[in-house]
């Protein structure tokens, strides 16, 4: 880093040279000029971090690496067992990929950040000496908190997802209130006061309105006045940005159901043909897409499927909400947009190997 990159990063956004003391490593986002933010749930905190990538922009318009998680494992010094991919961010200027990863498991593991060039060379991403801030998350649930949610503790998923929006960190994730689901608006740089909103959905395959489940994962939606999430189980929820006032209740409208035994990974939006699609991989349930045009002409769901009570081990039928499509992209576990002309899938097969595969939108 250049002596006038690292006055920009320290003058303008307000970061300082350090050692960001980083806990763990968890939902991942880009910010302005490349500055990347990392959640960390163990610490009840995100960082802002320039990682000083000023690569020249990839030119190949696609990057696909096969078998990324033996050559990980051996840059780890670990077995493939023992890395745990929490998140995917693609920087929006070099197109290089970073993973959060956990190498090792409980108590023991270490955070990691690592980059992937797009001819699938590996490094990690220097913590010491770099410029940082932070925000502390003073509403998380203590480490101790006995709640679960979907057999998460509490405290585990303060922070499941977030996204840079003009000049605000949007964080979805958990308090320690009783209405714990909770959406956080972060300015940046992060000298203002945190914003938070408690949030509350109807839950169609559950069949009553809930607070306490947070958002999986979400992307800003109609020219980021709303974001769309989904939940575990599976809503998808479209939240008002418009008039937001802090502290307040906020009621999503729930404009279509995935299906039960599920939990959404990650889901993003492309335009294709002039139209923009979601997309949305899944745990249990194939990758989906839908058109947003159909989600925009969506009513809100507010009564149950009753049907489920007959078909409790399927997937919901596709009249529940906007129709959907299931592609033939299996294993997908995380999503981001790359170049504006590619998805980016991370496929992660049975036996543990891992794959970057490039999908031109046109053929999704």
């Amino acid at each position: 880093m250049t002596e006038r990159d690292l006055a920009i990063a320290v003058g303008k956004y307000g970061l300082e040279v350090g050692t960001p003391g980083i806990k763990s490593v968890g939902p991942l986002a880009f910010g302005p000029e490349g500055i990347l933010f990392v959640g960390d749930n163990v610490g009840a905190a995100i960082f802002a971090i320039d990682i000083g990538d000023r690569d020249l922009a990839n030119q190949q318009r696609e990057i696909n690496v096969e078998n990324l998680a033996t050559p990980l494992a051996a840059y780890l010094g670990c077995s493939r067992d023992d890395i745990l991919i929490r998140d995917m961010a693609v920087h929006p200027v070099s197109q290089n990929v970073y993973l959060s990863v956990m190498r090792g498991r409980g108590q023991a593991a270490l955070p990691v950040l690592i980059k992937v060039g797009p001819d699938g060379t590996i490094s990690d991403v220097p913590l010491e000496d770099v410029p940082f801030s932070q925000s502390l998350i003073e509403d998380a649930a203590a480490e101790d908190d006995p709640r679960l949610v979907s057999r998460d503790q509490l405290r585990t998923v303060t922070v499941t997802d977030m996204c840079y929006v003009d000049g605000l960190l949007l964080v979805a994730g958990t308090s320690n209130e009783e209405f714990s689901s909770t959406l956080r608006r972060i300015p940046f740089p992060f000298r203002g006061r945190t914003l938070t909103n408690s949030l509350e959905i109807f839950h169609v395959s559950h069949g009553r309105y809930e607070t306490a489940a947070p958002i999986r994962t979400f992307v800003p939606y109609a020219n980021n006045t709303s974001i769309l999430a989904s939940y575990t189980c599976t809503p998808v929820v479209q939240f008002s940005l418009r008039d937001l006032k802090s502290g307040t209740h906020l009621m999503g409208k729930t404009v279509a159901e995935l299906g039960a035994h599920n939990r959404p990974l990650d889901i993003v939006s492309y335009v294709t043909g002039g139209e923009e699609f979601l997309l949305i991989s899944n745990a249990n349930h194939p990758l989906t897409k839908i058109a947003c045009n159909d989600i925009d002409q969506q009513g809100p769901l507010t009564e149950p499927d009753r049907s489920l009570d007959e078909r409790r081990d399927g997937p919901l039928s596709p009249t529940v909400g906007p129709p959907r499509q299931d592609l033939p992209h299996p294993g997908v576990r995380r999503l981001a947009n790359l170049n504006g002309s590619h998805v980016l899938m991370l496929h992660e097969e049975e036996a543990g190997e891992i794959h970057l595969r490039s999908y031109d939108v046109a053929t999704l």
